[in-house]
């Protein structure tokens, strides 16, 4: 078995023949052992080391097994206990169980039933330890941050600022792939709201359960309906609503949400009229006001959400924002496929700024989490992108110089023409040169060094 992986049991028993014994069985079984003999030493090693389960002696001199078992809850939290007395009343057994007890067993202790006890607490421990970690994947990516600093996305951020304290609704618009739900998850976190952020993509669901899966139904509303279910906008209560592909609702429903809009209530199929309470963020990559022209979406309705409406640029509209969403992607997705950290080549990083991107943010990243899965080396390189962006040609200026410029001079227009381009991001700057950026700030103050000399002398 990988050391790595073995699971760590410590064993807290005043009688040195029994710890002893204990020791002998557990690492026989595969288990690394730690070993204490009062509770005061247990909880020492506890802060020291990682620790799966703790088996323990509930008889033990100065603080009892059950006062270590409260204590744990402070100094590991996250350790499965298991306890052990030759004393074993139904009252002991449910106190212990009562302060968070995974297993109580009785002395003298069988070997099989010991070892079947700490290693079932062991596997709890692993899952509820793996859970924890999937929870925190999730929670990373729904609510990851926005990346970049173009103007065309900051002013859209700003926007969002502005409108998120208030209850008016709002219209994301953009294409396929900008990123309108994390601009629409950005709104909620800025609203100051306590309910949940409830997201629906009514694009993924049959027009024959839509109205369901909003509005909710009760028990025996129609066949099927064996039980109560609380739709999207009641789950949504205090919170934020987001309907994405809100081109997609059929008229019917349309009507409904707009009664919901404009009353402030709302029906579950089956059921009685219930208060709602929640603010309504809507996306869609629609030309929403031609679907009124043609007929196929209600202009009242369109009025009601098109308030504030904010556009998530393409990815074409803030290309300079590629070097920094590369970064960020090779991080998350190198973290996630439990691989060391990457580079990416200048040579590649070129290629994916020219690219065109019509799949915009969310096809960059899928490109990134491809490259990260299947490259072998320390860098992400031509080779490794797709075709059609391994063979993008680069666009931009061209800088022309006369045969003999001192390469000191080169390198200096060469990084205040990408400092042009670039808005003056100096690490932007630094990342297409490749080059540090503590290079850019030394060229720039070498440069205002110059300056201020040439100022000072007598003309």
């Amino acid at each position: 078995m990988d050391g790595a992986n073995e699971p760590t049991v410590l064993i807290v028993e005043d009688e040195r023949s029994n710890l002893v014994s204990l020791e002998r069985i557990f690492a026989r079984e595969g288990f690394r052992t730690l070993l204490a003999e009062d509770a005061r030493v247990a909880l020492e090693l506890c802060r020291k080391h990682r620790v799966d389960v703790v088996l323990t002696d509930l008889m033990l001199p100065g603080m009892s097994g059950l006062d270590l078992l409260k204590a744990l809850h402070t100094v590991a939290p996250d350790a499965e206990v298991v306890v052990m007395t030759a004393y074993g009343t139904v009252e002991t057994a449910v106190e212990a169980m009562r302060e968070g007890a995974y297993d109580f067993v009785e002395k003298p202790l069988k070997r099989m039933e010991i070892v079947k006890s700490v290693r079932k607490a062991a596997e709890r421990h692993a899952l509820l330890a793996e859970n924890r970690t999937l929870k925190n994947e999730l929670s990373a990516l729904r609510n990851r941050e926005i990346v970049g600093s173009a103007p065309v996305l900051r002013r859209a951020l700003e926007v969002a600022a502005q409108a998120a304290p208030s209850t008016a609704n709002v219209l994301v618009l953009g294409q396929s792939g900008t990123g309108k739900e994390m601009l629409a998850r950005y709104i909620h976190q800025q609203s100051g709201r306590s309910g949940p952020f409830v997201a629906v993509n009514l694009a993924a669901l049959p027009e024959t359960i839509v109205e369901a899966e909003l509005f909710g139904f009760e028990k025996g509303a129609f066949t099927g309906a064996v039980q109560k279910r609380i739709g999207k906008i009641g789950q949504a209560q205090g919170g934020t609503l987001f309907l994405d592909e809100i081109g997609e609702l059929s008229p019917a429903v349309q009507v409904k949400l707009l009664r919901v809009l404009q009353e402030g209530e709302y029906e579950p199929l089956g059921g009685k009229t219930q208060h709602a309470d929640f603010r309504l963020i809507a996306a869609t990559n629609r030309d929403l006001k031609g679907e009124v022209d043609a007929g196929r979406f209600r202009e009242d309705l369109f009025y009601r959400l098109n308030v504030i409406a904010i556009t998530c640029p393409t990815l074409a509209d803030r290309n300079d924002d590629i070097p920094l969403l590369v970064d960020h992607f090779v991080a998350i997705y190198c973290r996630k496929n439990n691989k060391p950290l990457v580079t990416v080549s200048r040579a590649a990083l070129t290629r994916l700024s020219a690219y065109d991107w019509p799949g915009n943010v969310r096809e960059l990243e899928n490109v990134i989490e491809r490259a990260v899965v299947l490259g072998r080396g320390p860098t992400i390189d031509v080779e490794n992108l797709p075709a059609p962006i391994a063979e993008a040609e680069a666009h931009g200026g061209n800088l022309a110089f006369p045969l003999g410029t001192p390469l000191e001079e080169i390198e200096r227009r060469v990084i205040k023409a990408t400092l042009d381009h670039t808005g003056g991001d100096k690490r932007l700057t630094a990342q297409l040169l490749g080059i540090a950026t503590r290079t850019i700030y030394r060229k720039l103050a070498a440069d205002e060094d110059e300056a201020q000399h040439d100022a000072r002398q007598p003309r």
